[in-house]
């Protein structure tokens, strides 16, 4: 049976150890008296204790009972409800949110721990939260005083829950073809009339009211992305006094039969003259769902995380004791009639890939999520710009790579079990199922890859990889002992590929409209490498500075580094090949020929 374990230890080292991030928090003077390295392991210890006692045991059953719709109604799987009740009672949706509306404030960099703790129980039910959070964010910075005083309280609480209504039958990546129409009424309030899809819990029995944030054009509005705004819609109606009052024109028509994600309803949603608040100035909508996109994208890249370490936990200790055969180098377990299958070469392999990604993406997530925090929370203008430069170029890696690397994790997570991880029993097959979605919301990963290729990197000629650059080159720098040189010579080795694959693109683009394209999910991956190798070279120093305190933790830190230079970092030599390749095979065949 699949199990899952919080990996504290882990989260742990890297915010303390690695980061140092109590001297961030300290640094930043929001948060000074908010958080210390002791409160954080507070809130991790009993965040853990929710994501493996509460959650993760109703997640294998919750997927072959999926959601229930009926009429309109939506019901949540077994044992859902009581969970988000237990979850919400303990203030973790308003975990980030703004103090002054009963949220708790904490920081990303802490946020992104307990979000990888309830995305590895159960990403069906995390995205319930995840919405909220992300509704609650934009609603608090672009709301009016009125809105907010109004909604997010309950929101924070957990009494009300929200979701994120954007794509359209005919407008997915594309959200300026949308034709969701707000009108506008003489109270101030809007009418919405439209039907939103893909909208995930939309519409449920585990809050009282849900808010749904709905992109929509006004009369008169500019064509295209120009013209879209955004308003606030409730599924009830909400008293002056902040009460539910009655039901507004909001109904769920169906919810989707998926691949995976089966116990979280994911909804076509029918506003018929729904009343709605304009949230942020008129068609401004999407810069106002641009908020919270980069939270919401670092949030898809952790549900990766989640699922490909829930993946590895449970394909070590199937690893640690399935019998099959005897070890090449000699017999292990002379007492059993065959050897656990840890000891051979290729089940090894496939635990150190698993190993060496996901402990890297919780560092590189980590990394993201410092840059959030001191974009939203410095006092020092160059500062907070800086940041947003590194969050803008990070956030596609972060979403794209990282659940590149999930679905790559559960498919060996499965591997390792054989004919056993084919079969539900075991929970490996839900979890490939389930993390396949991560690669195709909130912006599928070549719309990712494209982003960063072309708004991030190419229209500004490699400004922002140039940032990225120079601080791995003080890094170096400031490491440049010979114990370091393991791992810092090849980090600049691949930092070179990088900076020239950029020069090579920029370059190609000025004449080739194809350029961007056909290089963008090979450079995405490629940035992720390296961005990787300087993750694993910063744990390598670290746990060599701390080897003495705890042999086998930090020994097995750096056998992992050494595995991921020697063994994944290579790759980026064939990704550099590709990218410089440009667009001429990618483009060769005529439509009729495919």
């Amino acid at each position: 049976m699949p199990s899952y374990s919080a990996p504290l230890r882990d989260m742990r080292y890297v915010l303390k150890d690695v980061f140092q991030m109590d001297k961030q928090w300290a640094s930043l003077p929001a948060l000074q008296e908010l958080i210390d390295m002791d409160t954080a392991d507070a809130i991790l210890e009993e965040a853990g204790k929710i994501a493996g006692e509460v959650i993760a045991p109703l997640n294998r059953e919750a997927d072959e009972e999926g959601s229930h719709w009926s009429d309109g109604a939506v019901t949540a799987p077994s044992g859902f409800k009581e969970a988000y009740q237990t979850f919400s009672e303990g203030g973790w949706v308003g975990l980030g949110g703004n103090t002054e509306y009963g949220g708790m404030g904490m920081p990303k960099t802490l946020v992104g721990q307990v979000d990888e703790l309830v995305q590895g129980a159960s990403i069906s039910f995390g995205l319930a939260p995840m919405l909220s959070a992300g509704a609650c964010l934009s609603i608090n910075v672009h709301a009016s005083d009125e809105l907010k005083e109004k909604y997010l309280p309950n929101m924070y609480a957990g009494t009300w829950a929200g979701a994120m209504d954007l794509t359209e039958p005919h407008a997915g990546t594309d959200l300026g073809i949308i034709r969701t129409k707000a009108e506008p009424q003489s109270d101030g309030s809007y009418t919405i009339s439209g039907t939103k899809i893909f909208i995930t819990w939309g519409e449920h029995d585990m809050a009282e009211n849900i808010i749904h944030l709905v992109l929509a054009k006004l009369p008169g509005a500019p064509a295209g992305p120009k013209g879209i705004s955004l308003f606030l819609v409730p599924k009830l109606l909400v008293n002056e006094d902040a009460s539910v009052g009655g039901a507004n024109g909001v109904s769920c028509g169906s919810i989707e039969k998926k691949m995976g994600i089966k116990a979280s309803a994911t909804c076509v949603m029918n506003f018929d003259d729904a009343r709605g608040w304009l949230v942020g100035g008129e068609n401004q909508g999407l810069a106002c769902m641009f908020t919270m996109m980069n939270y919401e994208r670092l949030g898809v890249g952790i549900q990766g995380l989640g699922a490909a370490e829930a993946s590895y936990q449970n394909a070590r200790e199937y690893a640690r004791e399935r019998l099959q055969s005897r070890s090449p180098s000699g017999i292990q377990a002379p007492e059993k009639v065959a050897d656990p299958i840890i000891v051979h070469a290729d089940v090894r392999r496939m635990l150190m890939t698993m190993k060496a990604f996901n402990e890297a993406g919780r560092a590189f997530s980590t990394y993201v999520a410092s840059w959030l925090d001191i974009a939203k929370y410095s006092d020092s203008e160059t500062d907070r710009k800086h940041a947003d430069t590194m969050v803008a170029l990070l956030t596609p890696v972060a979403k794209a790579f990282m659940s590149d690397k999930a679905l790559d994790a559960t498919v060996m997570g499965q591997q390792v079990f054989g004919g056993h991880g084919f079969v539900r029993e075991w929970g490996q097959e839900q979890l490939v199922r389930d993390v396949r979605i991560t690669q195709i919301y909130e912006g599928t990963n070549g719309i990712q890859a494209m982003d960063l290729m072309g708004r991030k990197v190419a229209m500004n000629g490699g400004s922002s990889i140039a940032l990225l650059a120079k601080e791995i080159h003080a890094f170096v720098e400031d490491n440049s002992g010979e114990s370091a040189q393991e791992y810092t010579q090849p980090l600049l080795a691949s930092l070179h590929l990088l900076t020239q694959a950029t020069e090579t693109v920029v370059s190609q683009a000025q004449d080739d409209a194809n350029a961007v394209g056909a290089a963008a999910v090979d450079f995405l991956h490629l940035t992720g490498y390296v961005t990787y190798a300087y993750m694993w070279a910063k744990m390598a120093l670290t746990s060599q500075a701390l080897l003495a305190e705890d042999e086998a933790f930090h020994g097995a830190k750096i056998a992992t580094a050494q595995f991921y230079f020697q063994r994944l970092l290579p790759q980026t030599g064939a990704l550099a090949q590709g990218i410089s390749a440009g667009s001429s095979a990618v483009m060769a065949l005529a439509s009729e020929q495919f």
